[in-house]
């Protein structure tokens, strides 16, 4: 990498599977790279009752110092065009952030609704000069969820991860806390 040449990576995972920490190892990675370009972490979890606030504060606790925080429960699309090609971004979590999304439109959310919203988060990722770390859930390895809107979500999901990797430079799965590739530039296959 070169400090003209800006990368797009999207880390996928189940819940605990260690993602956040591969995508912040990563970040500080690419940071170096660029000459120790700023960092910055996009938390789009919303503390809504003791057992969240708590694992966001575990997440601060345990990434550190050195990142500049921004909490971006739901404008993620506008918010990416504050950066610049000095920056390094992690997105931690889209999984939540389609949540919230959903949630703000409220029970009666469509696909309608939901399609606009997500193919504007694509482009804003790839219009973004930043070099951008995304982690999202792999949601679709279990059973089909009971419910419409829980349907909605696993769907949306996946669609989302989807077109995000269709996009990125690397894709990567982890699992117990082991990195796979599964999409890296074929002169880098095998290694972020």
């Amino acid at each position: 990498m070169n400090n003209q040449v800006t990368h797009k990576a999207l880390v996928l995972g189940g819940a605990r599977s260690g993602k956040s920490r591969y995508a912040e190892a990563l970040v500080k990675q690419w940071s170096q790279l660029h000459g120790d370009s700023m960092r910055h972490y996009i938390a789009t979890a919303q503390p809504m009752d003791a057992e969240m606030a708590q694992r966001i504060a575990h997440h601060q606790l345990t990434r550190g110092e050195g990142w500049t925080l921004h909490e971006c429960p739901l404008h993620l699309s506008e918010y990416l065009s504050r950066f610049n090609s000095s920056d390094v971004v992690l997105i931690d979590c889209l999984t939540l952030w389609l949540n919230n999304q959903i949630y703000h439109f409220g029970e009666s959310c469509a696909q309608a609704q939901l399609d606009p919203v997500l193919e504007q988060l694509v482009n804003a990722v790839n219009a973004c000069p930043a070099n951008v770390v995304m982690v999202a859930n792999e949601v679709g390895l279990g059973i089909v969820p009971l419910g419409a809107v829980s349907r909605l979500f696993v769907d949306n999901a996946g669609r989302l991860n989807q077109m995000l990797a269709a996009h990125c430079d690397y894709v990567q799965f982890v699992a117990a806390g082991l990195p796979m590739t599964l999409k890296a530039p074929r002169r880098e296959e095998g290694r972020v």
